[in-house]
C-alpha cells in the first residue's frame, strides 16, 4: 500500500511555481477543510481571543445580542465567563420556525427593547451577531436593526459572524472592524492626533512606536482598546489620519475616509530589524518630518546578534497562530542563523516577497497548510525542531520548546523581535536547565 503523507511544497519549488500558480492544497477555499486540533481556533469566526463576537464589543459601553441557533452560541459561553464579558453578552436562540420562516425578524426589535431594559445602566449602543443563517437567508439586517435603534432611541449596528464569508472580499473580521467605527462622527480634526486601527488590543507599552510618533510631532495616539468612554471613542474623529497596522483594517479606514475624510498611511508588522528601519523612515518622510530610530535598531541587532551567536543552526518551525506573518517570520529568523525546516500557513500571491528572501537563506524549507485534508497523516515532518512558533506548530511537534507568541497586547517594530527573541531564548534555558 502506498503510504500517505500530508502535502507540502519547497520554497524552491514555491518560487518556480511563481504567485499565479499557487498550489490548490495551500488554498483554503479550493477543497474541503480538515479541523484539526491545530487549525480549530484559526479557523472558527469566535472560537478564541478576538472573535467576532469579542470584537464587536470594542466600543465602550456596548452590550452584544447574538442571534442564531443554539449551536451557533455554544462557544460563546466561554466569551461569557471572562472578565467583563458575562454582564455585556445575551442571546437570541433562534428555533425552527425562525429558520424557516424568518419570522425573528420582527422579533429582534422587541428583543433589543427587553434587553435595553432589563440593563441597569443604558448601554452606548447595542451590536447585533448574526450568523450563518441570516446570511442564507439574504437578511437585510441594517433594515432591522435601524428599525430597534428607533425603538430604544440608541445606536443598534449589526455585525455578521458569517463564516461562509471567510473567503470573500469582506471576511468577518475585516467587516467588524468597518463595523466598530461605524458610529464615529465627522467633527474638526487635529492636526496632532493619530489613531492606530488594526488590534482590539493595545501595543505592548515598551513599543518605540508612541515614541516614534511622538517624535514625528503627534501628541494624542489613540487606540480603541484604549479608550474607556464612549465620549473617548468619539474622539477618533477628530484623528488627524489612520495608522493602519493590520491589512484587516483597511476597510474600515476606507469607510473613514469617505465618512469621515481622515486619510490614512500603512505599517507592515515586521521582525527583520533593516525592513523596521526603512519602514519607520520611509514613514517618517510621508509626513514630511525625520526620526532617530538608533537606540532601537541598535537593540534590536544585537538581540539578533546575540541570538546567532549563541544559539545558531537550531531548528524552527512556524504556524500561523501567532502575532506575525510566517514567512516573513522565518525570513527574519533565518538572519538571526535559524534553521526553518516548516512552516504551517495558508499562502498568498503577497508572501512571495518573503519567499523571495527565504529562498536566498533555506530553499528547502517545506510549506504546509494547517487546513489541507492531507494533514490528517502529518507524523512529525520526519525530524524533531528546537523550537515551535505559534499554538499549530506546537501541536505538530509535542516535544520541541513552544513559543505561543499570541498574547492579545500587541508586538510592533523593534520591540516585538527582541522580545520574540527574548522569549525563545528563555524557552531553550528553561530546556537545557
Amino acid at each position: 500500500m502506498k503510504e500517505k503523507k500530508p502535502y507540502a511544497i519547497t520554497v524552491r519549488e514555491l518560487m518556480e511555481r511563481g504567485r499565479t500558480q499557487i498550489p490548490a492544497e495551500l488554498i483554503s477555499s479550493s477543497h474541503l477543510i480538515y479541523n484539526s486540533p491545530a487549525a480549530l481556533a484559526f479557523n472558527s469566526p469566535g472560537a478564541q481571543g478576538f472573535g467576532v463576537k469579542r470584537a464587536g464589543l470594542a466600543i465602550p459601553g456596548s452590550v452584544m445580542l447574538l442571534v442564531g441557533p443554539g449551536c451557533c452560541g455554544r462557544n460563546t459561553t466561554i466569551l461569557s465567563e471572562m472578565g467583563g464579558y458575562s454582564d455585556r453578552f445575551f442571546f437570541y436562540i433562534m428555533d425552527e420556525t425562525d429558520i424557516v420562516t424568518g419570522r425573528h425578524l420582527k422579533k429582534i426589535p422587541q428583543a433589543v427593547e427587553e434587553l435595553v431594559q432589563s440593563l441597569p445602566d443604558c448601554p452606548s449602543v447595542v451590536m447585533i451577531c448574526m450568523t450563518c443563517v441570516d446570511a442564507l437567508l439574504g437578511t437585510d439586517m441594517e433594515r432591522v436593526c435601524r428599525k430597534a435603534a428607533v425603538r430604544v432611541k440608541l445606536p443598534v449596528v449589526p455585525c455578521y459572524m458569517y463564516a461562509l464569508t471567510r473567503e470573500g472580499r469582506k471576511p468577518p473580521m475585516v467587516d467588524v472592524r468597518r463595523a466598530v467605527y461605524s458610529l464615529l462622527e465627522e467633527q474638526e480634526r487635529h492636526s496632532r492626533t493619530v489613531n492606530l486601527l488594526g488590534y482590539f488590543s493595545p501595543l505592548r507599552d515598551t513599543c518605540e512606536l508612541y515614541d516614534i510618533l511622538h517624535q514625528a510631532g503627534l501628541r494624542q495616539i489613540n487606540e480603541i482598546s484604549r479608550c474607556r468612554t464612549f465620549a473617548e471613542y468619539q474622539a477618533m474623529s477628530a484623528a488627524n489620519f489612520n495608522l493602519i497596522l493590520n491589512p484587516e483594517a483597511r476597510l474600515a479606514a476606507r469607510d473613514m475616509e469617505t465618512r469621515l475624510h481622515i486619510p490614512s498611511i500603512e505599517l507592515t508588522r515586521l521582525y527583520q530589524p533593516d525592513q523596521i528601519h526603512r519602514q519607520y523612515h520611509a514613514f517618517a518622510g510621508a509626513l514630511g518630518t525625520g526620526i532617530d530610530d538608533t537606540v532601537w535598531y541598535d537593540a534590536a541587532q544585537e538581540a539578533a546578534s546575540h541570538i546567532k551567536k549563541t544559539y545558531g543552526g537550531m531548528t524552527v518551525a512556524i504556524g500561523e497562530m501567532q502575532n506575525g506573518n510566517a514567512f516573513e517570520m522565518a525570513v527574519a529568523l533565518s538572519g538571526c542563523g535559524c534553521a526553518v525546516t516548516e512552516i504551517y500557513a495558508n499562502l498568498s500571491a503577497q508572501d512571495f516577497v518573503y519567499l523571495r528572501r527565504l529562498q536566498e537563506y533555506s530553499p528547502d524549507t517545506r510549506v504546509y497548510s494547517n487546513l489541507s485534508p492531507s494533514m490528517l497523516y502529518y507524523e512529525g515532518g520526519g525530524q524533531a525542531v528546537d523550537v515551535t512558533i505559534g499554538k499549530d506548530a506546537a501541536y505538530y511537534h509535542a516535544d520541541s520548546v513552544h513559543v505561543m507568541w499570541d498574547e492579545e497586547v500587541q508586538p510592533f517594530g523593534y520591540d516585538g523581535i527582541r522580545e520574540l527573541l527574548r522569549q525563545i531564548e528563555a524557552g531553550l534555558e528553561r530546556r537545557h536547565g
